[in-house]
């Protein structure tokens, strides 16, 4: 074969590099480490902080591809300290050159990368992930919110969302497309078996005014005055915690409801396994972890009545979606209603909501598919 015929020849298939990938957030946070160790094994990633970086986080990101701002910035918005970071950051994405930068949390990181993106002409496209509050509570504090979340949005070319719901608000807000998965759970846990008790309710989320942690209460207190076996776990902190302490002692409940705290991820899968019951009943929220956790576990949800609650819980059937605006009095009536009908078939909605989070929750599939995506429109 003469050396001519083999430049005829077609050439060898080669493999695709690696996406360059900048994530932009807080690097002291537990999402963007989630994030992170979702991506390292697909892209070659690069992680701009701002504030420092969490130890799991330096050991997944070599030091060449970190950048720490070490400011403290309040996400609600008006960060003046990580606006006058514009200029670092923007020539530290000239400089990595890279193929997508992911902003996490709009108003404050999101800001940053459109600001850097606009005025430096930056190569690579944004990927702008919404985290919840960044669409559902800001855009609403303001006219000047408004323009500037409809700014980043309509800028990017492809965001995320973690709900139907928050995907649908961001569209009427000016997305062009939209991904959406939950930020869900890195595997599956394993069944929690006979370790179950019938009357045990389990709540962790933040003790804070947004996670409505007096609501967590009085709907519990609603319960226990029918359900004499019925105890509440509370773990967490905020605070809300000293008054919710006193609430407890005023009401007689002290030997019903026990605070434990924050815990450990072993300690929460326990009490997972051990509950039969999880209540969550934020003012505003998106498809939040926990509840994902707690389905994985076979826990029966009880949630607040909020359109992404809605995209996990057929109301009566797999949980209960707990109804607003009713008295004590009504509400215990309710309960003592659904409660034991839900609890005859623990079982079966426990084995259904597994077999949801199996096929629709975990999160490093959903961030395999992500890439797949941002390859394609590379």
């Amino acid at each position: 074969m003469t050396e001519g015929s083999l430049s005829s020849l077609p050439a060898p298939p080669t493999e695709q590099a690696p996406l360059r990938y900048a994530l932009v957030g807080d690097g002291n946070s537990p999402h963007l480490l989630k994030w992170a160790r979702a991506l390292a094994p697909l892209v070659e990633l690069w992680v701009c902080s701002s504030r420092g970086f969490a130890p799991e986080l330096e050991a997944l990101v070599p030091a060449g591809r970190r950048l720490a701002l070490n400011t403290d910035p309040a996400h609600g918005g008006g960060n003046i300290a990580l606006l006058r970071k514009l200029p670092v950051v923007a020539r530290w994405l000239s400089r990595i050159d890279a193929d997508w930068i992911n902003p996490h949390y709009l108003t404050s990181h999101g800001t940053l990368v459109l600001l850097a993106h606009r005025l430096w002409h930056l190569r690579g496209r944004v990927l702008a992930s919404a985290w919840g509050s960044d669409i559902l509570v800001t855009p609403q504090r303001s006219k000047l919110y408004r323009r500037l979340t409809q700014a980043i949005l309509r800028h990017a070319t492809l965001c995320t969302s973690d709900s139907q719901h928050m995907t649908a608000v961001m569209q009427q807000l000016g997305a062009r497309e939209v991904q959406t998965f939950p930020f869900g759970l890195d595997a599956l846990p394993s069944a929690p078996g006979s370790l179950k008790q019938p009357w045990l309710f389990y709540a962790n989320r933040g003790l804070e005014p947004i996670y409505r942690p007096f609501r967590v209460l009085e709907l519990f207190r609603s319960i226990a005055a029918w359900q004499p076996e019925a105890q509440l776990m509370v773990a967490n902190d905020g605070s809300e915690r000293a008054g919710m302490e006193r609430w407890v002692q005023q009401e007689g409940l002290q030997q019903r409801i026990r605070f434990v705290g924050r815990l450990s991820a072993a300690e929460q899968a326990l009490q997972y396994d051990q509950a039969q019951w999880y209540i969550s009943q934020p003012q505003s929220d998106s498809v939040a972890v926990s509840v994902l956790e707690a389905m994985a576990h076979g826990c029966v949800p009880l949630l607040s009545d909020l359109p992404a609650n809605h995209e996990l819980v057929r109301d009566g059937d797999n949980g209960w979606i707990v109804p607003e605006r009713v008295g004590s009095a009504e509400l215990g009536t309710r309960s003592a209603a659904m409660l034991p009908l839900l609890l005859e078939r623990a079982d079966v909605i426990a084995e259904n909501n597994r077999q949801w989070v199996h096929d629709h929750g975990l999160f490093p599939p959903a961030v395999e598919r992500l890439v797949l995506t941002l390859q394609r429109l590379s």
